[in-house]
């Protein structure tokens, strides 16, 4: 039949060596990505970097109000602002053990629980805590230890 003719009927070569080449190159991508790809929460000068022991994130100085996204998919594990000094805070669980916390928001606009998407509007920048003007306190923990944001982010 002409169905089968037509399953039967190799693909044209150019065709097929670039749908090969293709499976090829996202194979180490899809295998990479197995941790989680994180992205800026949001754009700000960078005012204090990570120091272990020190500083657990960075600190990202940002208007008032400015929204705050999510930095990869996850489920909020907390927001709230039950922990001394970090004001309203926003904690997400991703793939692999990895958690982020976004600290200082003015107000946060997901629930424990609640699934997130990359770049979804997570909370609005505040000055909540301690600290004396409107910034982002980001941090990157993988399991309970923290990890140098800047080294899962690209250029702001």
């Amino acid at each position: 039949s002409a169905l089968a003719a037509q399953q039967s009927t190799p693909a044209p070569a150019p065709v097929q060596a670039a749908a090969e080449a293709s499976a090829t190159a996202e194979a180490p991508a899809r295998a990479a990505s197995a941790e989680p790809q994180f992205r800026w929460p949001v754009r700000g000068r960078v005012v204090a970097g990570f120091r272990a022991g020190s500083n657990d994130g960075i600190k990202l100085s940002v208007p008032q109000g400015t929204p705050i996204k999510a930095a990869e998919d996850g489920v909020v594990a907390y927001a709230g602002n039950e922990l001394r000094g970090y004001g309203n805070l926003v904690l997400v669980r991703h793939a692999n053990g990895f958690v982020t916390a976004y600290a200082h928001n003015a107000s946060i606009a997901v629930r424990r629980g609640e699934q997130v998407r990359r770049g979804q509007t997570i909370a609005a920048a505040g000055q909540t805590g301690n600290v004396s003007s409107p910034q982002l306190h980001f941090e990157i923990r993988r399991g309970a230890t923290p990890v140098d944001p800047m080294t899962f982010l690209g250029a702001n």
